[in-house]
């Protein structure tokens, strides 16, 4: 989760939660960390930790960066916040594909422990069109369901004893 849009959207926020998702960290504002400061990056996390716990009452523990863009300093300011960095194995470009090619893409890419990549709208915006990425979610859920694959968790996949 993006800090900007819990703030924006607690009730939403406080309702992921509440239905048991993991919540990870995503910066505060969404920016490309490269080319930042390492005061600059540190802020960013730790000002979306804050708001997701105040809002959410969870403190993330996993971090996925911005356009999978990591830089000097990230590192110090994820092991500060205690936060472990999570990219993705496929990336759903849900944000300018159709929701048909973004579901084709993960069914041809779906495999045990896959993590997934999609958007709750492109940036912090007041209002995103997230139509194509529910389409697609509801296109491959249950073809991948019917393949015998099931949905976990990132700390499911990562830590399966714990």
């Amino acid at each position: 989760m993006c800090g900007k849009n819990v703030e924006r959207l607690p009730e939403i926020a406080r309702s992921v939660a509440a239905a048991g998702h993991e919540i990870g960290n995503h910066t505060n504002s969404h920016p490309r960390l490269d080319f930042c400061s390492r005061d600059f990056i540190y802020r960013e996390l730790a000002s979306a930790q804050e708001k997701i716990l105040r809002h959410t009452g969870a403190t993330p523990r996993l971090f996925r960066a911005p356009y999978g863009v990591r830089w000097f300093g990230l590192k110090s300011a994820q092991e500060r916040l205690g936060l472990l960095g999570v990219m993705w194995g496929t990336i759903g470009r849900d944000w300018k594909w159709p929701a048909p090619r973004v579901a084709k893409l993960f069914l041809d890419q779906a495999r045990n422990g896959h993590i997934f990549c999609l958007h709750d709208g492109r940036t912090t915006e007041p209002a995103p069109n997230i139509a194509t990425t529910l389409a697609a979610v509801d296109a491959m859920i249950p073809a991948l369901k019917e393949r015998g694959l099931r949905f976990e968790t990132v700390s499911q996949i990562l830590c399966p004893l714990s």
